[in-house]
């Protein structure tokens, strides 16, 4: 016992000695400053944003939209409504014009979309324009006293570089985590077209939506968009978007308000092991040509089916994927150079991204007017689908009244089966009064008649 006592004096005496260290570290370890973020986040922080969303939606009631009921019990005929709120992150990306870019699905349908920054303002934003393919919008505030984050070069990006997420996860307020680039390329997130993610383990969670991920410079590398998470939050598993995808779509969305995309007139699809050995390359690189659109870009820069696509511009094309997000993030007229291989010889070719062919209802019939119809991407129709897509709808149009949304898929008319818009068109030719439309939304089929 005595031993043991001895012992926590001596402890004691030790702790006593070393508490003042303890109590003030050191600025500077040999003469050198000790590493920190913080001079680097006080120049980003102020470019990253909060935003807060209302959405009002229209309850219904089969009791309440009976005027006999209303009557009966002397119930108002006003339209009963439920606000919801959501929150967000954004990233001011032109200071000059106050564009601020963010998640698709942080604003979306919102009626009010309100903005905080760092120095505490509260700014009413207007929506330029949204993307949901890729999840990106850009919204724009008053362009007073803000800061811009600069977009880095994201082809430069590497597993293993240092990267650091801001937003406002859990409505908390801006916060701050820090990581490494996990993984590059990443895709298979559900519901988007395009998919070129930037896999990191700085922590992510549900606010942070929109934010900031930089390097250590202090340039925006991507905006982060989702998580993986079985939980609700925070594994160590977050995306984001690349600032050069984010960069190509803000520009579309400012100069038209949409991104449009085209098509290079191919459907191509992966190269299994034994297929890649068939056709003479290595497993996991190229893809497949397996249909080429009579008249598109494709069959007028030579392209055939089994000519397998190695590179797009300076990329390596190893999936549809990769063919996908190179296709969809080429501006109409755009020219790229393409390098293929055919009967185990490479050559090389030029592409001009042509536009998807749309067809407006009203030229058709006048009982279409307020549609805008779209031949399916080829993505879409690897996918096994085939018809024509309600890709815009003018809000309480004959179509809209008649229970159609944009997103529906008109695979029939009149009893007859349409594949594309010319099977659309030539079908609506033959005027057989009443138009019967077959119509798949979301997996199921229903018919409808425009009379």
């Amino acid at each position: 016992m005595k031993i043991i006592l001895q012992c926590l004096v001596l402890v004691s005496g030790l702790l006593s000695a070393i508490s003042p260290a303890l109590a003030a570290l050191p600025v500077a370890v040999d003469g050198q400053p000790l590493p920190s973020l913080a001079p680097v986040l006080k120049e980003v922080t102020p470019s990253v944003v909060n935003i807060y969303t209302q959405t009002r939606v229209r309850i219904r009631s089969p009791l309440l939209d009976d005027p006999f009921f209303r009557r009966f019990f002397n119930v108002p005929d006003v339209p009963r409504e439920r606000v919801s709120q959501s929150l967000g992150s954004g990233v001011i990306v032109d200071a000059e014009n106050g564009y601020v870019l963010t998640n698709n699905h942080v604003i979306a349908r919102a009626d009010e979309i309100e903005v905080g920054l760092k120095d505490g303002r509260s700014l009413q934003a207007k929506l330029i324009g949204t993307d949901p393919d890729t999840d990106l919008a850009v919204i724009q505030i008053p362009a007073q006293d803000l800061h811009a984050l600069q977009l880095a070069d994201t082809d430069e990006l590497q597993v293993g570089d240092f990267v650091v997420a801001v937003g406002n996860p859990f409505g908390l307020g801006q916060t701050v985590t820090s990581g490494i680039v996990s993984a590059l390329g990443r895709t298979g997130i559900r519901g988007l077209e395009y998919q070129n993610f930037i896999q990191t383990d700085a922590s992510i969670n549900p606010g942070n939506s929109g934010g900031a991920l930089i390097n250590l410079r202090g340039e925006l590398v991507g905006i982060n968009s989702a998580i993986f998470t079985p939980s609700g939050g925070n594994v160590g598993i977050g995306f984001a978007i690349p600032a050069s995808m984010a960069s190509y779509v803000m520009n579309q969305l400012i100069q038209f308000g949409e991104v449009r995309r085209g098509t290079l007139g191919m459907f191509v699809q992966n190269l299994t092991p034994e297929l890649a050995g068939a056709f003479g390359v290595d497993a996991g690189e190229g893809v497949l040509v397996a249909e080429v659109i009579a008249g598109s870009a494709a069959e007028k820069a030579g392209l055939q089916p089994g000519d397998v696509i190695l590179r797009m511009a300076k990329n390596s094309v190893n999936s549809a994927q990769d063919f996908h997000n190179e296709e969809g993030r080429l501006a109409l007229g755009e020219s790229l150079p393409v390098e293929y291989q055919r009967n185990g010889k490479s050559s090389k070719t030029r592409l001009v991204i042509q536009a998807v062919p749309v067809i407006i209802g009203a030229e058709l019939d006048h009982r279409l007017e307020g549609g805008r119809f779209i031949d399916l991407t080829p993505k879409q129709k690897q996918r096994n689908f085939s018809g024509v897509l309600l890709d815009e709808l003018v809000p309480r149009s004959r179509l809209a009244r008649e229970g159609l949304a944009v997103g529906d898929l008109i695979i029939g008319v009149n009893r007859q089966a349409v594949h594309n818009l010319e099977d659309f068109r030539q079908v609506l030719e033959q005027k057989h009064g009443s138009i019967i439309l077959q119509i798949r939304r979301r997996g199921r089929a229903y018919i409808t008649q425009i009379d």
